[in-house]
């Protein structure tokens, strides 16, 4: 392995930070890197809000599920798909509104996320440590006034940044035959990949450290896939958000 790759396999989501401020000039190297990411037909249909302030943070926390997390680490940046900027462009040369679809509100938020890993990645090796936020969507609409986000823009996810004040094990991934598919798809081998897994993270639940509570014996990756998508739809009340928020999804 070469450092980059190493510094990415290293990833580790943390949670729990040092009173250690992350600098403006870090910021603004990691949001140089962050605008360095592959963007759909350089339309960069993203932006980002940096917050510091203790108050806005402690908002920000209650309003995605009381993390913690967010309001102790120096630095929690919000990612936002954008396309009020691409209006604005149009609207430079022709009074019309800005044709949409699907499409582009998926143009807009992949373009938000690729930027976002980009920042994770500079973040981390600046010797801080990162975790994303996506209970940012529990409540949109309060986030979006908190931030007063204007029309054609929405939050995707949010990001804590500080340096690490933990140091949690590394948690296993799927084995790679579950995930790498040469030439086609090879869906046979998906359900022996995954009980192979489930006792690779048998194992972790029970016996990790620093990052949540040990002996949960009882768990396994697929027993997590049940509890979080067997009981109806999640955060069904972002379409009509969107929708409120002037994206069209047709």
């Amino acid at each position: 392995m070469n450092d980059t790759i190493r510094l990415l396999r290293a990833h580790r989501s943390i949670r729990k930070y040092k009173n250690d401020p992350v600098t403006d000039g870090h910021l603004q190297q990691i949001a140089l890197a962050a605008q360095a990411a592959p963007t759909s037909s350089n339309i960069q249909a993203y932006s980002v809000v940096a917050v510091r302030d203790t108050n806005r943070k402690q908002v920000l926390a209650g309003l995605a599920g009381n993390q913690k997390q967010i309001e102790e680490s120096p630095l929690f940046l919000v990612w936002l798909a954008d396309l009020n900027k691409i209006q604005t462009a149009v609207r430079l040369h022709e009074d019309s509104k800005l044709h949409q679809n699907t499409e582009l509100f998926l143009l807009a938020t992949i373009d938000a996320t690729l930027a976002a890993q980009n920042a994770v990645i500079a973040a981390e090796s600046l010797g801080y440590g990162t975790v994303y936020i996506g209970g940012i969507r529990n409540n949109p609409g309060a986030v979006s006034e908190l931030l007063e986000l204007p029309p054609l823009v929405y939050p995707v996810f949010g990001l804590c940044v500080g340096v690490p004040d933990q140091e949690p094990d590394i948690r296993p991934r799927l084995p790679i035959g579950a995930f790498l598919h040469e030439e086609m798809y090879q869906n046979g081998r998906v359900a022996g990949a995954i009980e192979e897994y489930d006792a690779t993270t048998r194992t972790y639940y029970a016996t990790r450290k620093g990052g949540g509570k040990g002996g949960e014996t009882e768990t396994s990756w697929s027993r997590e896939m049940v509890r979080r998508f067997d009981g109806g739809r999640l955060r069904g009340h972002m379409r009509s958000f969107l929708q409120d928020r002037g994206f069209d999804l047709n």
